[in-house]
This record gives structure tokens, sequence and C-alpha cells, in this order.
């Protein structure tokens, strides 16, 4: 590993945020050595606890992370804070805006904050915010809060990489319906009503408890419902309180270590196969020139495919 990697991650633990920052950029950058970065890094992680606070757009989720984030550093608690943004379609660029949004917080003591764009993941995660979790964790930070992009319905994968799940909803804007849908439902370990001074705020309380009483699981303990009013800091005591109690018991962590493992091995060894057949099409030009055939009716996507897989399934134990 280059000589400049090893610095950064030495200033990086001695409290460095400079450090931390570009360590943060080149890992998500995927610049060269960011993986032997990553391993050299490994052994310091699995300390902090993850939070994961999703729901529809407009749900408040970047107020209640302000709130959330002021009273765990009242508490004595260094705090990191991953907040996703969309990416561009075409450029691969976010707005970034939660960082904006989060200013106030920023310059705590013990707060960093983070914000990263998707790139594309249809779960509102991609791996590098989870290589970014382990940087924070590797640094100090106690917790570790994710807020998600809110793409809605997709936004399941922040459960793979959180040890806690808070999902958002707020009145008049059908998230109690949002929130029956399967996949929300089933990863929330705490349901967080915002703007519960809002009109209806009672009825979503009223719809998430029936979608809650419908569930075939009779014996599981169910999500708690909290109300909260972010803007004002209503709620957000309680709130934090059942979540670390909740932390302290939860099986979760424990029985989706496992599925995390593997799902990370998976993602990564995804990406990089991926990385690399992309590098090299392009080099050649058989990207461009496979592109141009296709549109021409010359040759189908699927036997373009086969072409490029079949000398690696020759690779594969078994094949």
């Amino acid at each position: 590993m280059a000589s400049n990697w090893e610095t950064l991650i030495d200033e990086m633990k001695e409290g460095s945020i400079r450090a931390l920052t570009r360590l943060i950029t080149r890992v998500e950058n995927r610049e060269p050595g960011w993986m032997e970065a990553m391993k050299r890094i490994f052994p310091d992680t699995g300390k902090a606890q993850v939070i994961g606070i999703t729901g529809s757009p407009g749900t408040g989720k970047s107020t209640l992370t302000n709130r959330i984030t002021r009273v765990l550093v009242d508490k004595g608690f260094k705090v990191g804070i991953i907040a996703v943004d969309p990416s561009s379609p075409f450029s691969g660029g976010a707005i970034l805006g939660d960082r904006v949004r989060m200013m106030d917080v920023c310059d705590l003591e013990g707060v960093f904050v983070r914000s990263m764009a998707t790139r594309g993941a249809l779960g509102g995660l991609n791996q590098s915010a989870r290589d970014v979790v382990k940087l924070l964790d590797a640094f100090g930070k106690d917790y570790i809060l994710i807020e998600t992009v809110g793409v809605g319905q997709d936004e399941v994968e922040v459960v793979r990489t959180a040890d806690l799940v808070l999902v958002v909803c707020i009145p008049g804007q059908g998230d109690a319906v949002q929130a029956i849908k399967a996949g929300i439902m089933e990863i929330a370990d705490i349901f967080v009503v915002n703007k519960a001074d809002l009109e209806g705020a009672d009825q979503v309380v009223m719809d998430i408890k029936t979608m809650l009483d419908l569930d075939m699981d009779t014996s599981a303990a169910k999500p708690p419902i909290i109300q909260t009013i972010a803007i004002k800091g209503d709620g957000i005591q309680e709130l934090l309180e059942q979540a670390l109690v909740l932390l302290k018991t939860l099986e979760k962590r424990a029985l989706w270590q496992e599925v995390r493992v593997r799902e990370e091995l998976i993602g990564l060894v995804e990406k990089e196969i991926v990385g690399l057949i992309k590098k090299n099409w392009k080099k050649d030009g058989g990207l461009d020139k496979a592109v141009q055939q296709i549109i021409a009716r010359e040759i189908d996507p699927y036997t373009v495919v086969q072409e490029i897989i079949t000398p690696l399934v020759s690779f594969l134990p078994g094949e």
C-alpha cells in the first residue's frame, strides 16, 4: 500500500478530521490502494452503533437527524452522520442538500457530517457508503446516523447496514399507506410519526397499528410508534431513549450479521468484476462497437452478454 495511504490512516487514528475526510474521498472514488486501506482499518471497526433514518421525501428526516444528534452529543457521545442524496442519472453527481440542512450540527464537538450520492444504488445506499461507515467507526464515533435519500418502497438497503432503523411518516402524504407496503414495513424497528401537530397524525398512528396487528407473526414484538415534532424538539428524548433501549436488547444486530457480511461480499465481488469488465471493454473499443451493432440490429444484447461471461464461467469451480 502506498505510503500516503498509510500516513492518512495513521493521522486519522490520531484524530485528524482532515485525514478522515481525505480517506473518505479517496475510498469513495476508488483510488488505487483503497482496498488495501480498508483492510488495514477493518480491525478497528465493529464498535459504533448505526442508526438508519428513512422515509418518504418531506417527512422531516434531516430535522429529526439534527435533533437526535444534539441529544446524543449532550449525552457525551461522538456522532457521525452520512446524509445520502440522489445522484444525477447523467453526471452521477448530487446536489448534496442535506449538508446544507445540517449546518447547525456540523460545528458541534464530536460531530462529523458527510454527504454522499447514491450513485445509482436502487436501495438508497451504495457500497461506498458502507465503507464510510467503517471509516467513521474506526475514527471513534459512538453512533453513526444514516439519513437515506427517501425514495419510498425501494429504501430497504439501509437495513443491511444499520443496527436500528427508524421509518419516518407524516400525516397528509399517504405515508401510512406507504408504510403498509411490504418493503418499508419489514425494515422498521421504530415507526416515527413526525409533524405530529398536523391534522391526521393520530390516524397515521392507528393505520400503522392496524398494519402491525395484521402481521402474521403474532409472537414477535411490535415496533413502537412514537410521535414527534422534530422542528420543536418534541418527542425526540422519548424516541432516542426507546432507540437506545432497543439497541441494547435487540437481537437484530447478531441476527443480521451473517446477512450483512454475505450481502457485502457479494456486492464487493459484483462491483469489482463489473468494474474490470467495463474498464477493459472501453479500452479496446468493444463497448462502443457492441452498442452500434445492437442499434443496427446486427446482434442482440443477450448474445453480447453471453460472449463476455463465457470466458469467466470457465474459471469457476465445477464449470
